[in-house]
C-alpha cells in the first residue's frame, strides 16, 4: 500500500529508493513535519510516484528542497544463513562482516535491515555474488518481505 510523503527533491523520481531514517535536528519546528516524517524508521522504500502538480517546498535538510511523491515500504536482498533460508522463515542475519571490498557486503550488512532483528524471507534468490566467504559462513541469498508487510 502506498503512501504520500514528502522527500528530497534529488530523491523524487520514480525508481529510487531509500532506508528512511527519521527526523533530523533540522526538522524542529518545521511546519511540513507531519507530511515528511509519515514513514517508518529503518524501513526501505521505493519512490512509485511523484506528484506532478505539487511544488517543491524549501526544507533545511534538502538543499533542493522536498517534493510530495508516492512510496511503498519494498523488500530487502541479503545473505543469510543457509541452513535457515526457507520461504516464509523468520531469520536473523549472520552478523557483521569486516570484509568490504567482498561483492557479497552490501548483502551480509544491507541497508534497511537491521543486524540484531528477525526477518521474514519472502523468497529465496539463490547463491550469493561472492566465489567463498572469508568468514566461512555458508550462505544463500534472500529477498525479505517489507518490513511493513510483517
Amino acid at each position: 500500500m502506498s503512501k504520500v510523503t514528502l522527500i528530497g527533491a534529488r530523491l523524487a523520481d520514480p525508481g529510487a529508493e531509500f532506508v528512511y531514517e527519521g527526523e533530523a535536528s533540522a526538522c524542529e519546528g518545521c511546519p511540513y513535519r507531519s507530511q515528511c516524517l509519515n514513514l517508518t524508521d529503518g524501513v526501505k522504500y521505493q519512490v512509485t510516484d511523484v506528484r506532478q502538480n505539487a511544488q517543491t517546498l524549501d526544507c533545511a535538510v534538502h538543499d533542493e528542497g522536498v517534493r510530495a511523491v508516492e512510496v511503498e515500504a519494498i523488500g530487502v536482498r541479503a545473505n543469510v544463513p543457509s541452513r535457515q533460508a526457507y520461504a516464509g522463515s523468520k531469520v536473523e542475519l549472520a552478523g557483521p562482516c569486516p570484509h568490504t571490498d567482498c561483492p557479497s557486503h552490501e548483502l551480509c550488512e544491507p541497508d534497511g535491515a537491521d543486524l540484531d532483528s528477525e526477518h521474514r524471507i519472502a523468497e529465496v534468490v539463490g547463491d550469493p555474488p561472492h566465489e567463498y566467504c572469508h568468514l566461512d559462513r555458508d550462505l544463500t541469498m534472500v529477498e525479505f518481505a517489507p518490513e511493513e508487510d510483517i
